[in-house]
């Protein structure tokens, strides 16, 4: 039988928190190592598949095509070494309920669900915030019990509403006048990235990505501050923004619904989370 080598438990957590938090410096605050440490790992792990998994600058941590790859099956690993550690414990009688959110909603979302661990002390909550495409994919895979995600078409979900959506500027520092205009945006794939792209080239407008980013508060922080223009959820807008409306030429965008996800054959305690999150969100 062909052996490889093994990949190391530590160096996964790094490179899993390094590629949601896109920093090494935030990545080291979650796995409680310094960032050399945690840099250390990940190269380590990039030679032991003898290839690149990021992709580096002084901005920006990005994910390579094999990063890519990778990425799931280090949080599959992940996830089967704590089932297995669980299976052998019977402090969580009652089970495993995994939750993806949008990053968006984490905050917004933690009393709740801190109370709903409170009420259910045997059941186990794994909470996961990314973005939306990311959840989704991981909920096909059925390493997600329930998402609440941002969509503009796809499965019908179980409940949804309709999510306003604003072109923000910065109010101070405008950066829509410039030539080529400034995008900030999500990475490749990222929700609302594809429909801010395709306006300009509509509107004969020549654009540049300025800043990119996996966080959200790192967007809505550089678009207002001036590094360029960009498409989020009206909850989003800050004071510092400047909302462009329909006289700057660029289209509303109508078509984003926050939708939730759970499978018919979900179990008692999934679906009391699930109520609970349809309750918070005001879902129809």
């Amino acid at each position: 039988m062909t052996r490889y080598p093994m990949f190391g438990p530590q160096q996964l957590l790094s490179f899993v928190a390094v590629c949601e938090t896109g920093s090494f410096t935030r990545a080291a605050d979650r796995v409680f190592l310094s960032q050399s440490t945690v840099s250390q790992q990940v190269r380590r792990l990039e030679e032991s598949v003898g290839k690149a998994l990021l992709e580096r600058s002084s901005h920006q941590v990005l994910l390579t095509e094999e990063g890519e790859k990778l990425l799931g099956y280090a949080r599959r690993i992940i996830a089967l070494n704590s089932e297995a550690h669980d299976a052998l414990s019977d402090r969580w009688r009652d089970g495993v309920v995994r939750l993806g959110v949008p990053e968006d909603f984490a905050a917004l979302t933690a009393p709740l669900l801190a109370e709903f661990s409170r009420s259910h002390p045997h059941l186990r909550l794994d909470v996961s915030s990314g973005l939306s495409n990311e959840l989704r994919s991981a909920w096909q895979r059925e390493e997600l019990d329930i998402i609440l995600i941002k969509q503009t078409d796809g499965e019908k979900p179980k409940a949804s509403r309709a999510e306003p959506l604003l072109w923000l500027d910065s109010a101070t520092w405008p950066a829509f006048e410039a030539s080529p205009v400034p995008l900030v945006l999500f990475p490749l794939n990222g929700l609302y990235r594809e429909a801010l792209c395709q306006a300009l080239d509509a509107m004969g407008r020549s654009w540049r990505i300025s800043y990119s980013s996996a966080s959200l508060a790192a967007l809505v922080a550089a678009s207002a501050s001036g590094l360029g223009i960009t498409l989020l959820p009206a909850s989003c807008r800050l004071p510092e923004h400047r909302v462009l409306g329909v006289e700057s030429g660029l289209p509303s965008i109508d078509n984003v619904e926050l939708a939730l996800f759970y499978r018919d054959n979900a179990t008692p305690a999934q679906l009391a989370l699930a109520e609970k999150l349809r309750q918070f969100c005001q879902l129809s």
